[in-house]
């Protein structure tokens, strides 16, 4: 159920710690290596028969294990790269579509949503991936920009439901999104 949420008053039970990598599942390590550097660009090492360890442009990095994969991931849980700019979502677009066969990738038609310029594909592990070009300073300017902040500004609870059923997509980043919410807090 949508809800407006408070931050934690409550120590951190693990303390002081930094996010340094994920694991993608998947079925054949030689050509989903050759994927990722080939088509991805991935920066990647071999640490056993069975695994690799990826990266790209960042110190986060995945491993990548060889196992069984009964079905496809959920679009929600994808893995994003940024560009700077539309036209080179656009043309990351095109290139793919070119080696769509060759690769067994699902591609979706890139589209504006939540406020940025954007397209998914699924590759042939089952894995989903998005590029993205999104607002100076990306994702990672949402902690710094308060404004998009919904924590503990329960005076909007009740619009949440609306928010939820007529714009799912959209995130708090998004200037449409603000000015909904800014609209909402004047009717409060």
């Amino acid at each position: 159920m949508p809800a407006i949420t408070d931050r934690s008053t409550e120590e951190p039970l693990l303390g002081k710690m930094s996010m340094n990598h994920g694991t993608l599942a998947c079925r054949d390590i030689a050509k989903t290596r050759r994927f990722y550097e080939e088509v991805l660009g991935l920066d990647v090492v071999q640490g056993s028969p069975v695994s690799l360890m990826v990266r790209k442009g960042a110190n986060y990095v995945y491993a990548v294990v060889e196992a069984p994969i009964e079905k496809e991931g959920s679009m929600l849980n994808h893995n994003g790269f940024e560009v700077a700019t539309a036209e080179e979502v656009d043309a990351a677009y095109r290139k793919l579509l070119t080696v769509k066969e060759e690769w067994g990738l699902k591609i979706m038609p890139p589209r504006t949503i939540h406020g940025d310029h954007t397209f998914y594909f699924l590759d042939f592990d089952g894995n989903w991936w998005e590029i993205v070009s999104i607002r100076k300073g990306g994702y990672i300017a949402d902690f710094s920009d308060k404004d998009w902040d919904l924590t503990g500004r329960h005076h909007l609870d009740s619009w949440c439901d609306l928010y939820t059923k007529e714009k799912k997509l959209m995130h708090m980043h998004d200037p449409e999104a603000r000015a909904l919410a800014k609209e909402a807090e004047t009717k409060v």
